[in-house]
């Protein structure tokens, strides 16, 4: 969770009265946030002067309108009653304000949002906490700039319309901020490296890359470098009263969240409250043309039924639309009886679902004062499921058996699944990653076998016999499956020795058949049970593999449930294991 340090006394004059420290850590407990601190009852003493006192707040991740000030005390006050949401509207300038984007920065930061804000007034604490914001959006939602990076710019010293580029870093030149000469983009990347800036952390979001982003005002002065620092000229002081916000990004969701944020909580301090001046953002080459920033809350619904369920009450439409006004959320009672139609502001990003507005409605009605009840008409006792009750009791027998458990990734890479194994993959079988971070990682395994074989790879050097085992899924494809995918509960075990051992996981397999009240019988017989027929398996070493068959007491027909035999060399040698191994693999859902 963010902690926000927020003046005391700017906070308390915000809201309109003093609190003591429990009365103001309730208020907080209500709201669903958490007072960490108050410095004051422990000042701290600077040269002889005690220090403003401060309140820190922990504020919940997914809340980014309580990262300052200006936000806490709007929410608190409208939670309290004491003013109306804010109601954000853009105003049309004069002489509307242009944001060009090329279709070059397609190859490095290919989103842009822009916002003006007319008129703000700003002094030393209300500077800092908008220098504040930034930096706690940057090392929050935009992932340390690497997804959203955001510059101010005292509108007054640049000049419309705007350009977003991406050229080549020799020929960018400017003089960044807090810097009294000129530098080329390539050269200033250098040296924030080689002097441990702390800008140096941002580098490498653009420092590879054969173009850098780049906006220009229309005299070709240079107002920043995203995601890198701003211009020296175009830098905002406490004189600023006209301020442009813009925003680069890789990701166009998180990019209207940021710019929305910025607006909302710093148009307060504009002329007329709650404006904003939109940036006509021209972007047609990726269809992205708009007008920035869109302020239109967003719609939703939510059943009445639903909350009251949930939260244990009996209100009405009505008197849940009036909680949730104290949340900033506009609601209304629809015209079907269960349904209210909800506007959410763009504070509001962390609104996904109905629950979520039932969690709002909950904490404006209290969560102390929600009812305590008892479930009077079921009582549950909590059990295993049976695929797991099983699984547990095959682990058991063969820990007792003296083989050992191991617990391998259930990502493997592609050749480990199928080639190393010296199977094909059809296309239907595997589960793919669509974008995989390492080679190690891209595919769901259809088999047990690659990660007990890993296993064995990392421990070879260990006293030999080596007996280990697994019980765990694997994943295929099933169009069946509204998630496309099915998973498989199977056991493999591998003996690895100087010699193959086949007779020892011949007995594995025959006692945990036994475990399963499942005898051995004939592939003639008619009885249920199990037998094991010769297959050529290409993973096995020829005549030496077989399948095992299983016919249930409900099943007409046998089927194959598993497959055990000494594994072939040249599987041995793609996992780099040095000597003989045989292995057994059974699906254990059909045991059920």
């Amino acid at each position: 969770m963010p902690t926000v340090n927020v003046d005391k006394a700017d906070l308390f004059e915000l809201l309109g009265r003093e609190y003591t420290t429990e009365e103001f850590d309730e208020l907080c407990f209500d709201f669903g946030i958490e007072l960490d601190e108050d410095t004051s009852l422990d000042p701290v003493i600077v040269n002889g002067v005690p220090e403003r006192p401060l309140l820190k707040i922990d504020i919940p991740a997914n809340r980014y309108d309580l990262l300052c000030i200006e936000g806490i005390a709007t929410s608190l006050n409208v939670f309290r009653s004491k003013q109306e949401p804010p109601n954000f509207r853009l105003v049309e300038a004069k002489e509307p304000i242009t944001l060009q984007v090329k279709p070059e920065t397609e190859q490095i930061r290919p989103y842009v949002a822009a916002a003006v804000l007319r008129g703000v007034k700003f002094n030393e604490r209300r500077y800092q906490s908008f220098i504040a914001l930034q930096d706690k959006l940057h090392n929050n939602l935009c992932r340390n700039r690497s997804l959203v990076a955001i510059g101010t710019h005292d509108l007054d010293t640049v000049k419309g319309p705007f350009t977003y580029e991406a050229l080549k870093p020799e020929e960018i030149k400017f003089v960044p901020l807090s810097q009294k000469k000129e530098w080329n983009a390539k050269d200033l990347m250098e040296h924030y490296e080689t002097e441990k800036s702390h800008l140096g952390r941002y580098v490498p979001i653009i420092k590879d890359s054969p173009v850098y982003p780049v906006i220009y005002d229309a005299e070709r002065r240079v107002c920043s470098l995203p995601p890198i620092i701003n211009s020296e000229h175009s830098k905002i002081s406490l004189n600023t009263t006209n301020v442009l916000i813009e925003c680069t990004a890789t990701d166009k969701t998180k990019l209207e969240v940021v710019i929305n944020t910025m607006v909302a909580m710093f148009s307060v301090y504009c002329a007329e409250p709650f404006t904003i001046e939109p940036v006509n953002i021209v972007s047609e080459h990726n269809d992205c043309s708009r007008q920035s920033p869109n302020v239109t809350p967003r719609k939703t619904t939510a059943e009445a039924s639903y909350i009251n369920s949930v939260c244990g009450l009996k209100l009405s439409n009505e008197e849940i639309c009036t909680l949730l006004k104290r949340m900033s959320l506009f609601a209304t009672p629809s015209s079907e009886s269960d349904i209210l139609d909800v506007s959410i502001p763009i504070t509001r990003a962390d609104i996904l679902h109905q629950c979520d507005i039932m969690e709002d409605a909950a904490i404006a009605y209290g969560y102390n004062n929600l009812p305590h009840t008892f479930p009077a008409n079921s009582a549950t006792v909590g059990q295993p499921f049976p695929i797991n009750k099983l699984s547990d009791i095959i682990r058991r027998e063969a820990a007792q058996a003296g083989w050992t458990e191991v617990m391998p990734l259930i990502l493997c890479s592609h050749d480990e699944n199928f080639g190393w194994l010296k199977r094909e993959d059809d296309g239907t079988q595997a589960v793919k990653l669509a974008n995989p971070k390492t080679a190690e990682y891209q595919v769901v395994r259809t088999s047990l076998l690659p990660g007990v074989l890993k296993t064995i790879r990392e421990n070879r050097k260990e006293a030999l016999p080596i007996k280990v085992f697994e019980a765990s899924d694997v994943v295929f494809k099933d169009e069946t499956e509204e998630r496309k995918a099915r998973n498989e509960r199977r056991f493999c075990a591998v003996w690895a020795s100087k010699t193959a051992g086949f007779e020892v996981v011949h007995g594995l397999l025959d006692r945990i058949m036994r475990i399963l009240s499942v005898n051995p019988t004939e592939k003639s017989s008619k009885q249920t049970g199990y037998w094991i027929e010769e297959t050529d398996d290409a993973t096995f070493f020829p005549g030496r593999a077989a399948n095992v068959w299983y016919k249930g007491e409900d099943k007409e027909e046998a089927v194959v449930v598993g497959v055990f035999g000494v594994l072939h060399p040249e599987v041995l040698e793609k996992f780099d294991i040095p000597f003989a191994c045989t292995g057994v693999e059974l699906n254990l859902e059909v045991f059920l």
